[in-house]
Parts: C-alpha cells; sequence; structure tokens
C-alpha cells in the first residue's frame, strides 16, 4: 500500500512542477509576475480563489476544532460564507481598482503611513498563516512514511517545494496550481463522504458514538479552560470567537483582491464571487463532516493527542486503500496550493511596496523578477522558523486571523464605504489593532496586565477590534477630511 501513496504524491508533484516550469517561461514582466498579467477568466477565479481560501486552516485547523467539538465548528467556516455575501459587492469595485496589492489601495485611499503600516500587518498574518500550511503538510508526510519522515523533516520538505515552485512564476503558476488542485479536492470529498457516512453507522450510529454536545448549536464550546461547563452565553461568545475573525479575514483578504486584481474584467470579478461562495459552503461542510466522522472512528489513539491530524489520518485508516491515498493526495496538495498563495502574497508586498516604492522605482523588470523570488526565498524560511514552533494549528490560525481582521479589514472595507474616515484615522487602527492583537497573545505582557478570569480566558479578536475600530472613529473625528480625488478612485 505505501507503494501506492508514494506513486500517487510523485503524480502531484511531477504535476504542479510541469505547470509551476510552463508558467515561468510566459513571464516577462511585473504585471506577469504579481497579477498573471491580468487576463485570469471568471472560472480560473473561482477555482484559485477557492483553493487559496480552503487549505491548512480547513483541513487542520478547521478539523481539530471539529475533533473537539463537533458540528458546532461550522462556526468557523460561516463566517467566510457570510464575508462571501458582502464580496459579490466588492469584487467589481477591488477589479476596478486595478492596482498590485492591498498597500496599494491603502496608500492611494489614505496615505504612505498606512500603506507601509499594513504591509507590516500583512507580514505577521500571512507568514503565520503559511507556517501552519508547512505543518500541515509535514503531519501528511509523516502518516504516510511514519518510520522514515518526521513531522518536523515533512515540514522542511514541504516548504522546500513551496519556495521552489512559488518563486518559479508567481500568481501565474499559483492560479493555475490551483486549477487542478481545487478540482480534484472537491470530487474526492465528495466521494469520501458518503463512504465514511456508512461506515460510523449513519446518523443514529453517529449519535451512539459521539456525545450528545457534539450534535449542539455550540458542542463543547459551553466547556470553560478546567472542562467545566459554563453558560450558553460563554458558547455563543466562543462560537463568535471563531466566526468574526473568520469573516473579518475574508473581508480583508490581500489573497482574494490581489486575484480581483487579475481578473480579466469586472464581470469576471463578480461571476467568481458566486461559484466561490457555492463551492466554499460544499467543501467545508464536507470537511467538518469527516472530521466528525473521524472523531467517532478514532476517539483515542495517537490522533486524541494530535487532533489537528484527524482528516488525514481517517484517510489513511478509515478509507479503502486507493480512496485513501486520493484524499491523503488532495490534503497535500492543497496545503501546497494555500501555503503557495499566502507565501506568495506578503513576497508581493516586500517587493512592490518597499522595494519599488522606496528603494528602486526605476528597477528593470528583469532585477524585479530576481528581487521577487529573493523575497519568496526570504519569507519562506520565516514561515519554516514558525511552524517548527506551532504546536497548535488552530491556535496558531486565530492568532494570524486576528491580526488581519483587526488591523487591516476595518480600514480596507472603510476604504470602499466610508467618506469620512481619515488617513490619520486608518493608519491609527492599524496600528493599534495590530499591537493589540501581539499584546493579548503575549503570555508574559498578559500576566502583568492582570485581567479577571472572564476577560483573560478570551481570544484577542474583540479587544483588538475594539480597540482598532474605535481608534479609526475617533482618530478621525479629529483629522481633516480625505480628498475629492482620493474618494473618486473607490466609488461606484
Amino acid at each position: 500500500m505505501a507503494y501506492l501513496y508514494v506513486a500517487i504524491l510523485i503524480a502531484i508533484v511531477v504535476a504542479l512542477l510541469a505547470v509551476a516550469l510552463y508558467r515561468t517561461y510566459l513571464v516577462k514582466t511585473k504585471a506577469d509576475y504579481l497579477v498573471a498579467g491580468r487576463s485570469l477568466p471568471a472560472a480560473v477565479l473561482v477555482l484559485t480563489l477557492l483553493t487559496s481560501w480552503i487549505g491548512a486552516g480547513s483541513l487542520f485547523a478547521g478539523a481539530e476544532n471539529a475533533y473537539l467539538n463537533g458540528f458546532a465548528a461550522l462556526w468557523q467556516p460561516a463566517g467566510g460564507w457570510l464575508g462571501l455575501l458582502l464580496i459579490y459587492f466588492i469584487a467589481p469595485r477591488a477589479r476596478k481598482f486595478a492596482q498590485f496589492t492591498l498597500p496599494d489601495l491603502l496608500e492611494a485611499r489614505y496615505n504612505q503611513a498606512a500603506r507601509v503600516l499594513g504591509t507590516i500587518a500583512i507580514l505577521f498574518a500571512f507568514t503565520a498563516i503559511t507556517s501552519y500550511q508547512f505543518r500541515g503538510g509535514g503531519d501528511v508526510l509523516h502518516l504516510i512514511f511514519p518510520q522514515t519522515v518526521s513531522s518536523n523533516m515533512g515540514t522542511l520538505i514541504i516548504a522546500a517545494f513551496v519556495i521552489v515552485t512559488t518563486a518559479m512564476a508567481g500568481m501565474s503558476s499559483v492560479a493555475y496550481m490551483d486549477v487542478a488542485i481545487g478540482s480534484m479536492v472537491t470530487v474526492i470529498c465528495i466521494v469520501a463522504v458518503p463512504m465514511l457516512y456508512a461506515k460510523v453507522g449513519g446518523w443514529a450510529g453517529l449519535h451512539a458514538m459521539l456525545p450528545k454536545q457534539y450534535f449542539e448549536v455550540f458542542g463543547n464550546y459551553r466547556l470553560g479552560p478546567h472542562h467545566v461547563e459554563e453558560p450558553a452565553a460563554m458558547g455563543f461568545v466562543r462560537a463568535m470567537e471563531f466566526l468574526v475573525p473568520t469573516l473579518l479575514l475574508m473581508l480583508g483578504n490581500q489573497v482574494m483582491y490581489q486575484k480581483f486584481f487579475s481578473a480579466r474584467s469586472e464581470r469576471d470579478a463578480r461571476i467568481s464571487v458566486v461559484g466561490w461562495t457555492l463551492g466554499t459552503i460544499v467543501l467545508e461542510t464536507l470537511i467538518i463532516a469527516i472530521a466528525v466522522f473521524g472523531r467517532a472512528l478514532y476517539p483515542a489513539g495517537a490522533v486524541a493527542r494530535a487532533p489537528r491530524e484527524i482528516i488525514p489520518y481517517t484517510a489513511r485508516h478509515g478509507l479503502p486503500a486507493i480512496m485513501g491515498a486520493l484524499l491523503l493526495g488532495a490534503i497535500f496538495a492543497k496545503v501546497i496550493s494555500t501555503a503557495s498563495n499566502y507565501l506568495f502574497s506578503p513576497a508581493t508586498n516586500l517587493v512592490n511596496d518597499i522595494f519599488v516604492r522606496y528603494l528602486a522605482p526605476e528597477a528593470s523588470n528583469r532585477r524585479l523578477l530576481v528581487v521577487s523570488r529573493l523575497a519568496v526565498a526570504l519569507l519562506g524560511c520565516w514561515a519554516f522558523y514558525q511552524a517548527v514552533y506551532a504546536q497548535s494549528v488552530l491556535e496558531k490560525m486565530l492568532y494570524a486571523y486576528t491580526i488581519y481582521s483587526a488591523a487591516l479589514t476595518p480600514v480596507v472595507l472603510a476604504a470602499f464605504y466610508s467618506k469620512r474616515v481619515t488617513a490619520w484615522g486608518a493608519v491609527a487602527a492599524i496600528g493599534v489593532g495590530t499591537v493589540v492583537t501581539l499584546a493579548w497573545d503575549s503570555p508574559r505582557i498578559k500576566a502583568m496586565m492582570d485581567l479577571p478570569p472572564v476577560l483573560a480566558q478570551r481570544d484577542a479578536i474583540f479587544p483588538a477590534l475594539i480597540a482598532a475600530v474605535g481608534a479609526m472613529i475617533v482618530v478621525s473625528a479629529f483629522t481633516p477630511k480625505p480628498a475629492a480625488e482620493q474618494l473618486a478612485q473607490f466609488a461606484d
């Protein structure tokens, strides 16, 4: 059976390398590398958006959540579904703006300080997201080759592969690799779920094998840090701590905006959101279901100590050999794709928002391509360092989502929908949101604050978001209104 897994992984690796090599020969300019020459049709956009959004955050962090809390884990992806309803109206505006990165947007609507602070926030958030993609891929390799590849060694292999393929062709490579991966993952999950459902004995068998909390609206979210049941209101608060960061990351996600900037037209950008919404609802629900079925089949043992591995573990042990190998291969490819997206995006920021903007504005396309590839390698190494020290993928995901959600999403939405938010209001929001998140997630600083338990046990999202939005409103009220020419770029 090991040969089957090896054959499927080799086929995936060869296919991804072939796409990267082919697209590399087509890359000639900065626009080719950063936004695929603004040529992506709606069909390609749907699959690249779907594939970049659903990665280790769903397959490992979402699965860990489902293993621990049951179907209440759907609160996490539900934030993305809600965000997609709003993105339908944002997508054509983003394509009309048609720049290269989110900080381009921040400077055009606000000022250079917003651009620089936005770049810093993106670097923190996206390298953290990339890091747990590396960790998830390492876990997959360790499960397939437990005697020869440790989790850390697998993480190194994944990191090296992602860095090389991403550096080769940029957005063009990333988008077209996503087409094959998104199609494969969706089909395999649709086939795997009924097989696992039958194996657990249907709905009645599932109820017999799992605690009743796994079928409640808030699942085990009502269990406090010492597994003591809390009031129902705390279950709702905990659910919102999963939903809100996902919603706000979706609304302000630079990877998404960069792909809208890559769209062939405003119409293609809007159409792609419809397909992306349907695909996300279906695929993320299937992923949560696989994790819950896996929890029913494997409530103890090694996977109970590392619940983030429940989906690859279930693929390896709970499905027929060929189906399990295909699902593991799909997870492997999905992690690589998402890692490529979230590694490429901050590299684009370093090149476009720092190197070109401040160091070499007249750099040739050849020089920009070299620097872009070096930026991918540099940030990939930083993400790998974080991956080695990440314990819970779920905690790492919430940390990354919160930085982005609190620091950037409010000012991005204000750029499109507010005429009153000022440049310095945006700067204050980005700075305060980033600092509060970093401080709240630091055990040493949190201990110095001596917060009551009801606050100390909460995630950073609400304190950071309230502080950021408050700073944006207050500072905007006391600073001059934006100029008409700044607002005109974001009007309908």
